[in-house]
C-alpha cells in the first residue's frame, strides 16, 4: 500500500496579473511573492530551567558548602578565630567562599522559614563582629591553660534566641555565660534582636584536676554559701542576673540558610556563619548533655 505523504510548500504558487503591452495586447504575468510572505521558520526551543538545570545548581550549591567548610578547617577552626591567629590570606579566602555561597541561597523568604530554628554553633564571626571582639579581648592575650573558650552556640525557637558560651579556667573551672534576646521579622530576610537578659552560671570545678594549693580554698567557699540565707542562697545557686530590659538591640539580615548552614550579616556587613548542632554527648566536666555538630 502506497503511503500519503501531504507536502506543505514553503511559499504561496505564484499568481498571474494581467500586464498592458505597447503593442495593445493584454498578457499574463506572474506576480512576485512579497519578501517573507508564507515562509515556514523554524524557531529552537528556549528553557528557562529544568531538571538538569536544577541538577547542576545543587550540586554547585554543595561544593560551595563544601568549599567553606574546608576553609573553617584551613584557617584553624573556632580557636584559631578567637585567639587571633588566623591570617589575613585565610581570612580572605573564608569571606570568598561565604560570597560563593551566599549567591546560591535555596531559601528566598529565611526569616520565617522553619529551617531557622533550632540549635546552631558559630564557626565563624566577621572582623566588626560584636562577638568577635570581645572573645580577642579576653583570649589573644591568654595561654590556654589559663583561659578557654569550649565554644559558641545559639538556639532559635518561638522567637527568641539563648546565645550560651562556655569557659574554663585553669583547666579546672568551667563557667557559663547566656544571653536572651527578642527576635522580630522586619522583612523576608531582615530581622531585628532586641537583648533581654544576661546570666552568669555559677562556676562548675572538678576536683580531679584542682591543683591540692586551691582545694581548701575551694572548701571554705563552698561552706561560706551553705551559711546564707534561703533565699539568697538559691539565688546565687541560679547564677548571677542581669536584666537588660531591651535597651540594647540591632539590625542584621539572613544572607543564606538551609538544613545545615546559617549566614547572617549585621548592619556593617560583618558575616557570621553557624552550622546546625545535632546530638547530644556527656560533657566531661559536669557529666551533662552538651550539643555537638
Amino acid at each position: 500500500m502506497a503511503a500519503a505523504v501531504a507536502l506543505t510548500p514553503s511559499s504561496p504558487p505564484p499568481t498571474a496579473s494581467l500586464r498592458g503591452c505597447n503593442d495593445g495586447c493584454l498578457r499574463l504575468s506572474p506576480r512576485r511573492p512579497r519578501h517573507g510572505a508564507g515562509r515556514c521558520r523554524a524557531t529552537a526551543p528556549t528553557f528557562q530551567g529544568g531538571p538538569a538545570a536544577s541538577y547542576a545548581r545543587e550540586m554547585e550549591r554543595l561544593s560551595a558548602k563544601e568549599s567553606l567548610l574546608l576553609a573553617f578547617k584551613d584557617a584553624g577552626g573556632f580557636q584559631a578565630l578567637v585567639s587571633g591567629k588566623t591570617t589575613e590570606m585565610q581570612r580572605i579566602d573564608v569571606n570568598e567562599r561565604v560570597v560563593e555561597l551566599e549567591r546560591l541561597n535555596p531559601t528566598p523568604r529565611p526569616t520565617t522559614s522553619p529551617f531557622l530554628e533550632g540549635r546552631w554553633n558559630f564557626e565563624w564571626f566577621g572582623d566588626s563582629s560584636p562577638g568577635a571582639f570581645a572573645a580577642r579581648l579576653l583570649f589573644e592575650r591568654s595561654p590556654t591553660t589559663v583561659a578557654h573558650f569550649m565554644g559558641l552556640d545559639v538556639l532559635i525557637k518561638d522567637g527568641y534566641s539563648k546565645l550560651s558560651s562556655n569557659l574554663k579556667f585553669l583547666n579546672t573551672i568551667q563557667s557559663k555565660f547566656l544571653l536572651t534576646t527578642q527576635l522580630s521579622v522586619e522583612g523576608p530576610i531582615r530581622m531585628k534582636e532586641e537583648y533581654i537578659e544576661f546570666l552568669i552560671e555559677i562556676p562548675k570545678i572538678s576536683e580531679e584536676t584542682l591543683p591540692e594549693q586551691l582545694k581548701g580554698l575551694i572548701g571554705q567557699t563552698a561552706g561560706a554559701l551553705q551559711q546564707l540565707p534561703s533565699p539568697i542562697k538559691d539565688a546565687v545557686a541560679q547564677g548571677l542576673k542581669l536584666p537588660l530590659s531591651e535597651a540594647f538591640q540591632r539590625l542584621f539580615m539572613i544572607s543564606y540558610l538551609d538544613e545545615e548552614i546559617l549566614i547572617i550579616r549585621d548592619a556593617a556587613g560583618a558575616p557570621d556563619v553557624l552550622t546546625r548542632l545535632e546530638g547530644l554527648q556527656p560533657n566531661p566536666i559536669d557529666g551533662t548533655a552538651d550539643a555537638v555538630i
